[in-house]
C-alpha cells in the first residue's frame, strides 16, 4: 500500500496475557462479495451481533467472530485499522456496511486510520460510510502508562487524573508510519 496518504502502522499494545496467550484462528480475508457470504455463510450470528475486523498491512479485510481478539483476528500482526463492523442485508439482498467503529482496546487505533478501512472496504466490494459511524479516541497515560478511551473530549486520565495529550501517543512504543 505505497499510493495514496501515509498510513500508520498499529502494533498491538493491549494486555500482554492476551497478547502472549495462544493464538486463536485468524480472521478470514474478505477480498470479494464471494468470499463475504461465505464469511456470513459460516457465521449467521454476525448479522445480529456484527463482528471483529481489522485491516492488515496488505490493506485486506480481515473478519472474524464478534467475540474474537483483535490480535487474533490479525494473526499476530500489526494492522492499518482495526474495531468492530456490523453487516445486514438490504432489500435487494444486497450486503451492506450498517455501522463500522475503531473500538480495539487491543491495537488503540487512532480515528485517522479511516482511510485505510475505507479502502479495504471497497476492495471487496462493500460500499463504505462516509466515515466510522462511532469513532473512539484512545490515549496512553504519560504519568502512569494506563490506556484510556477519551469520553466527552475529556482528556484525563482515569486512572489517576494527570492530563492527557491530544496528539494520539501510542507511535512511540507500537506503530511507525508507513507511506
Amino acid at each position: 500500500m505505497s499510493d495514496g496518504p501515509a498510513l500508520t502502522r498499529y502494533a498491538y499494545v493491549g494486555p500482554p496475557a492476551i497478547r502472549d496467550r495462544e493464538r486463536g484462528e485468524p480472521g478470514v480475508v474478505i477480498a470479494s462479495g464471494d468470499d463475504l457470504e461465505r464469511w456470513l455463510s459460516a457465521h449467521p450470528e454476525a448479522a445480529g451481533e456484527g463482528a471483529t475486523y481489522v485491516v492488515d498491512l496488505q490493506g485486506r479485510l480481515r473478519l472474524a467472530a464478534r467475540r474474537s481478539e483483535h490480535i487474533d483476528c490479525a494473526g499476530g500482526q500489526a494492522v492499518l485499522a482495526a474495531g468492530e463492523i456490523s453487516i445486514a442485508r438490504a432489500a435487494d439482498r444486497r450486503v451492506v456496511v450498517r455501522e463500522v467503529s475503531n473500538q480495539s482496546t487491543g491495537y488503540c487505533p487512532d480515528p485517522d486510520c479511516w482511510p485505510a478501512v475505507a479502502a479495504a472496504l471497497t476492495a471487496a466490494g462493500l460500499a463504505a460510510p462516509t466515515a466510522f459511524t462511532r469513532a473512539f479516541v484512545f490515549r496512553r497515560c504519560p504519568a502512569c502508562a494506563q490506556i484510556n478511551l477519551v469520553k466527552d473530549d475529556w482528556f484525563f486520565c482515569a486512572a489517576c487524573d494527570a492530563e492527557l495529550p491530544r496528539a494520539w501517543n501510542f507511535a512511540e512504543s507500537a506503530a511507525q508510519t508507513m507511506s
